[in-house]
């Protein structure tokens, strides 16, 4: 046999957080929608050599595509938390000032629940038929930059429901 051995891949990344600064819609040349988010992803822990609760802050951007990119633009705001899940793109381009390469690692969003209502609270229902900004769903394209991508129509499932812990079900649901 020659040639390198076959190596499966999986990039698959799952978020839930909290909008940092409220979304901006643009639009390609082509008439395709496309916003970047900041989302802030908090983990918390209790150290037990300090004896403390411990909290740490990561941030992350976030781009969507298509539909999900107006649904993001209409529906979400600066500390509105939100489930996404996507892949890793890494971005990279030659610094202009400096002529070193630059590099910077993203989520590209393929799946976008919205969470809670539009005042912070926690409610069931779809997004985009609500006249409250309940939770719903949206599902996009799963192309890449400069691919075609049909924007995707809102996708079902389940509301995260009020405490975000209970992801579509009891014991009876898990698979393992």
């Amino acid at each position: 046999m020659s040639g390198s051995p076959i190596m499966a891949s999986f990039n698959r990344v799952i978020l839930m957080g909290n909008v940092t600064r409220d979304p901006q819609v643009r639009y390609t040349t082509g008439g395709m929608a496309v916003t970047e988010l900041g989302l802030a992803v908090n983990r918390q822990w209790y150290d037990k050599a300090s004896n403390q609760k411990k909290e740490e802050v990561t941030y992350v951007d976030v781009t969507l595509w298509g539909r999900q990119a107006e649904v993001a633009g209409e529906y979400l705001a600066k500390g509105r938390p939100v489930f996404i899940e996507g892949r890793l793109q890494l971005d990279t381009w030659d610094d202009k000032e400096t002529g070193q390469k630059r590099s910077k690692m993203r989520v590209v969003g393929e799946t976008l629940q919205l969470l809670g209502s539009r005042d912070g609270g926690s409610a069931g229902g779809r997004g985009e038929s609500s006249s409250r900004g309940d939770s719903g769903s949206f599902e996009g394209g799963r192309g890449g930059r400069g691919s075609s991508r049909d924007g995707g129509q809102p996708a079902p499932s389940e509301s995260m429901g009020s405490d975000y812990g209970d992801f579509g079900g009891g014991d009876d649901d898990v698979p393992f």
